[in-house]
């Protein structure tokens, strides 16, 4: 898998204000996405494919990784 980020790393506009601290997604190459942790930018970044980015929203919006 190609895992070239082609966008810039954006913060989700629901996290700004006093607790700033998040996750960040940019676009790859191939349509998927690169994650990185807000508080260490020069930190792992976590890489999905197209499929494993749909799988991930689709399971946070149904409350899949709820405690």
């Amino acid at each position: 898998m190609e895992r070239d980020v082609v966008t810039a790393f954006k913060k989700s506009s629901a996290s700004q204000g006093a607790n700033t601290d998040c996750a960040e997604v940019a676009h790859t190459t191939h349509g998927g996405r690169a994650i990185r942790d807000s508080k260490d930018r020069h930190g792992p970044v976590l890489f999905f494919t197209p499929t494993e980015w749909k799988a991930c929203t689709t399971g946070v919006r149904s409350g899949e990784f709820d405690d």
